[in-house]
Order: structure tokens, then C-alpha cells, then sequence
């Protein structure tokens, strides 16, 4: 941690350019919309493709959405994501050998669905290769975020990072969607699959040549967790049957999580209408159990296990002199060395599963509550009333598909990449802290112009007349109605992307890299999490009460974003962390 009294020096606009020379920042443009694109094609486009067919029933397209419990649920499978290695991979680096082999992955996966026609004969396939795309994509995402971290520097900071990547990810929003619709009109839609496979095997083919994280010193790391029987059984550490205690019950609930998610799936998308589960249900019942199964619980035994260690309970005690106790070989005679092959997988899933959630308790205190409610809340204004965008645009509010196409597709991208612009400037110029919170405070107070829409509009059209957007709007062949659309968008995808440029650059600064596949994995499923849970009732006050009043609602939420925002602020000045510094290592962390 940096000193309370030292003042965290702004990068600069020059800083910030240069920064954008680095073949880092370069990468991590690309990888983002390697992040971006089968996200788009698989949970987007996909749908477009099937009504096209006119085979495939509603009701089949909707059990299609359950492909993307891979991203609310990849942290699961996170932690051997940072901790195994692929066979012949491992020189391309620890991150690296991930991401090259996903992007490979879901480029054949794609280039696979281009031969396949959907029907009712080819839809258990069909839903295969997208489920594999799906799950390659969320574990593409994990070892990104992952890799975000582990390369930043001075000059490439994670701010600028994570708003790049985000760029990169709204770029291939706009591929993945209106341009490959574009496509599938004046070609067909296997041409249209087949190209974006191509282009992600291209993109694979690239990141061989991307810079990793230190290689040498993760590989000595690594090589230390294999080769060191007792790196986990020395003075001060927890007993091994403690540490067993708790792995057993950590795994066990991940498992369960992991089994339930998985054959919850395979049940949805291979079986008949008849006997598919009810998603609804499932989502409604299952997932606030998940939740606690795999973050409540869990980071109350991580707490727990950081209090006994500080307080010296349970511990491996010291020799009289402090030194442990060996052969004249150097072979361990502490009755808690490692002395089977049981006992070194033990203590490489207790680094790969407890550590990491140790490490977050450990470094974060009771600042965790105030962490974990600013991620369950700060995304929320705009991610939960997402899925009914389209019906509130077409229905409610009676536009045509072009328009809601122009406006949200096309004008809005372009938006939310000016506002990720925006976004990533104000993190160098004015802080992390100042830009998140001013990001939440915006990304709440634009749902009310889309209130306004949904009372007539007049505020929003009254200040498009002001400032002569109708005007430009009309020049280009729209009309008032779209000018006010296309200003209520506009005003809302700027500020949702300062927000989540800041957001994205908080997480980062969050985790520890030696952790940062598991950390930012568990911190940024809980954003998807808590969309999806709530989306069911949100859904059932629209009916009730209609749209006005859900985007009231909203805004009172973000508006406690906002504060939760005041509060970390606050907290951080106290405690003396610095806006940009880099959080600990983990090994220097154990060491003390």
C-alpha cells in the first residue's frame, strides 16, 4: 500500500498516447474484440439466424439463452485456469496458452455451425457447437481479464487498458450484430458464420505473438508449487487438516454449483419441449443458492481462515530456533511436510481455490461488504432492464425495426465508444475514484430520459430542438420522433460507457495477479448474476405499473451506487490507497 501522504501522479495526455503504441495496448484492442465478437454472434445474431430458418420454435430459441450461464458462471471453473497448464502450450506463456487456444476453439466452433442448416433434425448439434463457443468464449474472457492485469505497467496502465479493451469489445458488438445482419442479407448465413470464424482463427493465430506477464517469474512460481513439498506446511501457516477442512467444504459447493449449472444445461438443450426444465424457475430458485454456495459461504470461510491464521490459532508451530527441521539432503522432517502425492494436490487446490478468496478477505478487511454490494449494484441501471430494450422501442413506444437499428445499432455504438473515450481520459486526468463515481452518478440519471420517453418524450425532443440535433437528424432523412430516440440513446451509452471504463479499471485494481483469474472472474460474474436474477420481476412490474415507473426505480438504484461509490472513496483515502497503485503481490503477502 502507499503511503497516506503520497499523492498518486496523473499519467497525462502524453503518458496516454504513448501508451497507445505499446504493442500491450495494441493486443489488448484485439482481444477485446476477440472477447466481444462470439458474445454478439453466439447470444445475439445467433436468434436472427433461426427465425430466418422458420423451423425452430420460439420456445427453442428461448432455452438458446441459457448459453449464457457460461459467462455468469465462469468463475467456476476459473481457478484451474489459473493454476493448469495445456499440454505443449506452456512456453506461450500462463495466460497466453489460454486465450490462443480459446480463440482457436470458438473459430471452429463457428466455422462449424456455417455447415450445419438449422432445423428441428440439426438442432441438438446446432446447440452443441453454440454451447461450445459460448463456454470457449467465457473461458477467453476469464484469462483476458486475467491478462489485463498481469501485463500492466506504468506506461500501459490498467485504466488505459481496460478502456481500450472495452473499445475493442463494443467494436465487435457492431460486427457480431449490424454487420454481420447487413451481411446475412445480401449473402446467406453461413457465409456470414464462416467469416467471423475466419476471423477469430486469425485473431488466435495473432495473439502468438503477444506479450504475456513476467513468463520466467510465473513459470518459477509454478515450478516452485510443484517441486516444494511444504510451501504451504512452514511456521505460521494453517495446519494441513484445517486447510483440508475448509478446501473440502469450498469444493463441495463449488462442485455442486458446477453440477447443477451443467446438467441444468445439457437437460434445457438436449431434451424435447416436454420435458425441459422451466428455466424460470430454475433462475428464480437456484440461482440465489448458487450465489450463496459460491461466494457467501466461501468468503466467510476465507474470513475465518485469515482471522485463525492472524491470531495463531490452528498454525504449524516453530522449531526452538524457528527453522525447520531437515535431513542433511534437505528433506523436510516437519511431521506437516508434504509426504505423499495426496498431500501436494491438496496444497495445490488449496492455492488454486482458497487462496485466491483469502487473499481478497485478507487484503480488503470488512471493506469486502462495502466491495462485493458496489458490484452487486453498479451495473445495474442499465444491464437489468437490457433484455427489454427492444420491447420498449417496438412495442411501447411503436418505433420500426430500421429505426430502432439505426439508433440503437449504429448511432449508439458510436455513442458508447465515445463514452468509453470519455471514460478512459477522465481516469488519467481526474482518478480512478472521482471518474467512477461520476460514472455512476450519470449511468443512473440517464434513465430518466428514457422515463421521459416513455411519458411522451417532450423534454428530450425540446432539448434536441435546443441544440439542433433534430435539425441534423432531419437533414439525414429522420424525424423528430427518431431525433428524440437517437438523443435519449446517445445520452445514455456515453455515460454507460464512462461507467463501465471505470468500472472495468476498478475491478482490475481490485484483484492481485498472482489471483487474477479466480478474483476478477468471481467479481464480475456477480454483475451478470444479479442482472438475471432480477430480471423476472422487473418484467413483472412492467406489466403492472408500466415503463415509467421501472426507470424510477432504476435511478433510486444507481443513486445507491452512488453512494456505495462515496463510501470506498472514502475508505481508500483513509486507509492510504493510492488510486493507481497495483495491488500486492500475493507472495509477498504470504511471506509476511
Amino acid at each position: 500500500m502507499a503511503d497516506a501522504k503520497t499523492e498518486t501522479k496523473k499519467p497525462g495526455l502524453m503518458t496516454v498516447l504513448r501508451s497507445l503504441g505499446q504493442a500491450k495496448t495494441g493486443y489488448m484492442l484485439l482481444f477485446g474484440f476477440a472477447a466481444g465478437l462470439p458474445y454478439a454472434l453466439v447470444l445475439g445474431t445467433l436468434y436472427a439466424w433461426l427465425s430466418d430458418s422458420g423451423e425452430i420454435d420460439l420456445e427453442t430459441m428461448g432455452v438458446f439463452s441459457l448459453i449464457g450461464l457460461a459467462y455468469a458462471f465462469k468463475f467456476l471453473w476459473s481457478p484451474a485456469l489459473d493454476r493448469v497448464d495445456i499440454p505443449g502450450l506452456r512456453k506461450l506463456g500462463k495466460r497466453k496458452q489460454w486465450i490462443v487456444t480459446a480463440q482457436v476453439v470458438i473459430g471452429a466452433a463457428l466455422v462449424s455451425l456455417s455447415f450445419i442448416a438449422p432445423s428441428n433434425e440439426t438442432i441438438g448439434i446446432f446447440s452443441l457447437l453454440a454451447g461450445l463457443a459460448a463456454f470457449a468464449s467465457a473461458t477467453q474472457d476469464v484469462v483476458i481479464d486475467a491478462w489485463r492485469v498481469d501485463v500492466a505497467d506504468e506506461i500501459a496502465t490498467i485504466d488505459i487498458l481496460s478502456t481500450v479493451y472495452q473499445m475493442g469489445y463494443r467494436v465487435a458488438a457492431l460486427v457480431g450484430g449490424a454487420l454481420a445482419l447487413f451481411m446475412a442479407e445480401r449473402t446467406d448465413w453461413p457465409t456470414v458464420y464462416l467469416s467471423m470464424g475466419a476471423i477469430m482463427l486469425v485473431v488466435g493465430i495473432a495473439g502468438l505473438w503477444a506479450p504475456d506477464a513476467e513468463v520466467g517469474a510465473t513459470l518459477t512460481r509454478d515450478d516452485e508449487d510443484r517441486t516444494d513439498p511444504h510451501g504451504l506446511r512452514v511456521t505460521g501457516q494453517i495446519v494441513p487438516r484445517v486447510r483440508a477442512y475448509a478446501l473440502g467444504a469450498v469444493g463441495v459447493l463449488w462442485g455442486w454449483a458446477l453440477i447443477t449449472v451443467g446438467v441444468f444445461m445439457v437437460r434445457s438443450l438436449t431434451s424435447n419441449p416436454e420435458a425441459r426444465p422451466d428455466s424460470v424457475a430454475f433462475i428464480s430458485t437456484m440461482g440465489p443458492l448458487i450465489v450463496v454456495a459460491t461466494v457467501v459461504i466461501p468468503a466467510l470461510i476465507a474470513a475465518w481462515l485469515v482471522r485463525v491464521q492472524r491470531g495463531g490459532q490452528h498454525v504449524i508451530p516453530a522449531t526452538f530456533d524457528g527453522s525447520e527441521p531437515t535431513t542433511q539432503t534437505g528433506k523436510s522432517l516437519s511431521p506437516y511436510a508434504a509426504t505423499s502425492t495426496g498431500d501436494r494436490i491438496m496444497d495445490h487446490l488449496y492455492r488454486a481455490l482458497i487462496l485466491p478468496l483469502t487473499d481478497l478477505v485478507g487484503r480488503l478487511g470488512w471493506a469486502i461488504i462495502i466491495v462485493l454490494a458496489l458490484v452487486l449494484t453498479y451495473r445495474i441501471t442499465d444491464a437489468i432492464w437490457g433484455s427489454f430494450a427492444y420491447p420498449f422501442y417496438l412495442g411501447e413506444l411503436e418505433y420500426t425495426k430500421d429505426e430502432v437499428a439505426v439508433a440503437s445499432k449504429f448511432f449508439g455504438v458510436g455513442a458508447l465508444v465515445l463514452g468509453l473515450a470519455v471514460g478512459g481520459y477522465m481516469l488519467s486526468v481526474i482518478g480512478r475514484m472521482l471518474t467512477l463515481t461520476l460514472g455512476a452518478f450519470l449511468a443512473a440519471i440517464t434513465n430518466l430520459l428514457y422515463a421521459d420517453l416513455a411519458i411522451g418524450g417532450t423534454r428530450v425532443q425540446a432539448f434536441s430542438d435546443t441544440v439542433g440535433f433534430t435539425r441534423l437528424v432531419s437533414a439525414m432523412g429522420g424525424d423528430d420522433r427518431l431525433a428524440t430516440l437517437m438523443m435519449a440513446i446517445a445520452g445514455e451509452n456515453i455515460a454507460v460507457g464512462i461507467a463501465g471504463a471505470a468500472f472495468v479499471a476498478d475491478l482490475s485494481s481490485i484483484v492481485a495477479k498472482g489471483y487474477s483469474a479466480v478474483q476478477y472472474a468471481l467479481l464480475s460474474s456477480l454483475t451478470l448474476l444479479v442482472g438475471t436474477l432480477g430480471r423476472g420481476a422487473l418484467g413483472q412490474m412492467i406489466e403492472e405499473q408500466g415503463y415509467f415507473h421501472v426507470f424510477i426505480l432504476t435511478t433510486l438504484i444507481g443513486m445507491f451506487a452512488v453512494v456505495l461509490c462515496i463510501v470506498e472513496w472514502v475508505r481508500q483515502s483513509r486507509s492510504g490507497q493510492a488510486q493507481n497503485a497495483p495491488p500486492p503481490d500475493p507472495d509477498a503477502v504470504a511471506a509476511e
